[in-house]
């Protein structure tokens, strides 16, 4: 066997001991979800590998994780609604519970055949939100599968779409401003109607000769500090996730942060912390204290 036959049999035999690995630890969502809504607009398929949301003119649907989490890396393949999917917002999201909730806010808000979707970011701490930032993305989110992850510890949060950061949330207790660090949270995702405010305000509206409407959902992965009975345990079941450490103390790097400017001088359509008119008063005292917020 020549040198670059045995190369190729090696890189052949990594690739597919990988595939395996990774097949092995693959989500399952029958494991990791209960489907909350909708009926059977909701639905798991594919022997527990793929899961659909659905809207039509009657009702959404919706799903949550069977676990609650206190930090971590949370990752998430969808593919949104195509076509006209106007007055439509699929929402992807952790969240706490109680009228002093924590929640961190994927909110993907369709748009005209044609038209970009916007996705919505925000971040609610102690019950308050109104913090969000919106963004065009750099592809079109219904014709394949993109990863949207959330980061989560003690130091900041980051909202990342491909591994691309595009919004940092940081830590400013030291200046009185509440950060989720108490709560445990669990995923969450719903596809439902919003035309009275999602599409250029509510002007235009659910063309309901489209439906239904139809999100899909495949390769969770939750490298994260598991909530049970009062106490927290942190384990990767991914054989592809970051480790602990890395989670945990994670920072972005040169290409992160000149990735995070990239996406923010280009792709940025509304920042809270710009919004003077919303803020006659004055910014928010975290919209002073970082450059990438």
């Amino acid at each position: 066997m020549s040198t670059s036959s045995y190369g190729f049999s090696a890189l052949l035999f990594f690739v597919l001991v990988m595939s395996s690995l990774m097949a092995t630890f693959a989500s399952n969502f029958y494991q990791d979800f209960d489907l909350t809504w909708g009926e059977n607009r909701a639905k798991i398929l594919s022997e527990g590998q793929l899961l659909t949301l659905s809207l039509d003119k009657i009702s959404g649907s919706g799903f949550q994780s069977k676990k609650e989490y206190l930090f971590g890396r949370i990752d998430m393949q969808l593919k949104l609604v195509a076509g006209n999917s106007a007055g439509t917002v699929t929402a992807y999201y952790l969240s706490s519970q109680g009228p002093t909730h924590d929640e961190i806010d994927f909110e993907f808000l369709g748009n005209l055949t044609g038209s970009p979707y916007i996705l919505h970011t925000n971040v609610f701490t102690q019950g308050k939100g109104g913090r969000e930032q919106q963004f065009y993305l750099w592809f079109d989110p219904t014709r394949n599968f993109h990863t949207y992850s959330i980061v989560w510890n003690l130091q900041k949060i980051i909202f990342l779409v491909d591994n691309t950061p595009i919004r940092v949330f940081n830590n400013h207790e030291a200046i009185g401003i509440p950060f989720p660090k108490n709560q445990p949270m669990k995923v969450y995702s719903s596809l439902w109607n919003a035309d009275d405010w999602a599409t250029r305000g509510g002007l235009v509206k659910t063309d309901w000769t489209k439906a239904p409407f139809t999100a899909y959902y495949r390769n969770f992965n939750a490298n994260a500090c598991v909530w049970s009975s009062g106490t927290s345990s942190c384990s990767s079941r991914s054989a592809n996730s970051f480790s602990d450490a890395t989670w945990q103390n994670q920072e972005l790097d040169v290409m992160g942060r000149r990735r995070l400017r990239w996406v923010q001088k280009y792709f940025m359509v509304y920042n809270y912390c710009n919004d003077l008119k919303r803020f006659p008063q004055g910014l928010p005292a975290e919209c002073k204290r970082s450059r990438f917020l």
